[in-house]
């Protein structure tokens, strides 16, 4: 009955594949790569190579499903591994991650026409524009899902950073786009029947979007199986994480302002792909632990062996970080500007910071080097939260909206 779409599938994706299938409500998976683990050449791959490619793998559920339409991500990932810059160049690069969204759109869209047993199509920000046209024309209904904060307010506060701080302005992408891709994604939000997010931080920024007449449903994504491993420690220090691009839309610089502080008394580690080959620094990144990439299981084994998941973020549509780092016994310190407050207990199972604020974070992690005791019972609270967040529960609330709008 519905088509979906997307052309990199993280993790939510993933699971809002498996959740129409369970129901019997999934007709099409469209995707880029749809990967074999284990293979042949995934033994001869490059790591990082062979970490993302494992992301594009899919559950026996979906595999029958799943269509793939390769050659321009395949295209994106390999000038990535050869350093060819010019063709994954934002927007301009014929291997950009634009052109990637734009051309399974547009064969997303020619399958419409073809296909008579459809009843909607469920796609994704800025890869939706021309499924939804040719949607609309069969008379087929269009789920948007909206996984990010809305373009003008994310623009608002990454002009804000780049004016207090000019030398992060090259890791703000949103400072980058052209007028024509964000007309794209306000027409994607004009042609939607139901536009769903994942954050009630997301769904409040869509009250800048001036062409959007859908109803805004919040549906929160969810956290992996809860682990009751402990951790490895390291070290006799507060071990503290920092999962995702190495950017200030996440506030880095605060966090790494607070890691100068404690340096003695915490090990600070990231995992993320750098965004400017400029900043940070080397000299910065060599007084952590750095790790570029990671597959998805060893990201979960990472997170165990750390006391603390740091996301400062200026915005996040979510931030599913957060909710795999408290399944895995971390106390999250998140800001308000993503699902920190829709997940986090403030003081109880993590705590809530207001942005640009490297004092704050500095002072959330000292309560927690100076009390043991409280840190170990935030950590409980912390599985026992992630626990009534589980992917489980997404896929049942994702499921019983779908239903309604193709009933």
């Amino acid at each position: 009955m519905i088509l979906l779409s997307h052309p990199t599938a993280n993790q939510n994706v993933r699971q809002a594949a498996l959740a129409l299938a369970e129901d019997d409500l999934l007709a099409e998976f469209w995707t880029c790569l749809n990967w074999k683990e284990g293979g042949f050449f995934e033994r001869h791959l490059p790591s990082r190579l062979r970490n993302e490619l494992r992301r594009r793998s899919f559950s026996d559920r979906v595999k029958p499903f799943t269509r793939a339409f390769p050659w321009r991500e395949a295209g994106r990932l390999l000038s990535q591994q050869l350093g060819l810059q010019f063709l994954t160049r934002a927007e301009a690069g014929v291997f950009s991650v634009d052109a990637v969204y734009l051309s399974l759109d547009r064969r997303v869209a020619r399958r419409l026409l073809d296909s008579s047993q459809l009843k909607a199509v469920y796609a994704y920000d800025n890869g939706a524009l021309e499924s939804f046209r040719a949607a609309r024309a069969r008379g087929l209904k269009c789920i948007y899902e909206h996984p990010i904060v809305y373009w003008r307010e994310a623009r608002r506060y990454q002009q804000e950073e780049a004016d207090l701080h000019p030398e992060w302005k090259p890791t703000l992408g949103a400072l980058q786009d052209s007028e024509e891709k964000l007309a794209r994604k306000d027409a994607e939000l004009a042609l939607a029947d139901v536009v769903i997010v994942a954050s009630t931080f997301s769904k409040n920024s869509l009250n800048q979007a001036p062409a959007l007449t859908a109803s805004v449903q919040v549906v929160p994504y969810g956290a992996p199986s809860v682990s009751d491993a402990p951790g490895e420690s390291r070290s006799g220090k507060l071990a503290v994480l920092f999962v995702g691009a190495l950017s200030q839309a996440k506030g880095l610089k605060y966090l790494l302002e607070a890691a100068t502080k404690l340096e003695r008394q915490i090990d600070l580690t990231l995992i993320g792909k750098r965004v400017s080959p400029l900043i940070p620094t080397p000299a910065m990144l060599d007084k952590h632990r750095w790790i570029p990439s990671l597959a998805y299981d060893d990201l979960l084994r990472e997170m165990s062996r750390h006391d603390v998941l740091v996301l400062p973020s200026l915005h996040e549509g979510f931030g599913l970080v957060i909710g795999e780092a408290m399944a895995q016994g971390l106390v999250v310190i998140a800001t308000p500007h993503s699902a920190a407050p829709d997940l986090i207990d403030d003081g109880v199972d993590g705590f809530i910071i207001p942005i640009r604020s490297a004092q704050a974070i500095a002072e959330k992690l000292e309560l927690l080097l100076q009390e043991p005791a409280r840190l170990r019972e935030m950590k409980q609270a912390a599985r026992r939260k992630a626990q009534s967040h589980s992917w489980e529960a997404y896929r049942r609330t994702l499921v019983r909206l779908a239903r309604e709008v193709v009933s």
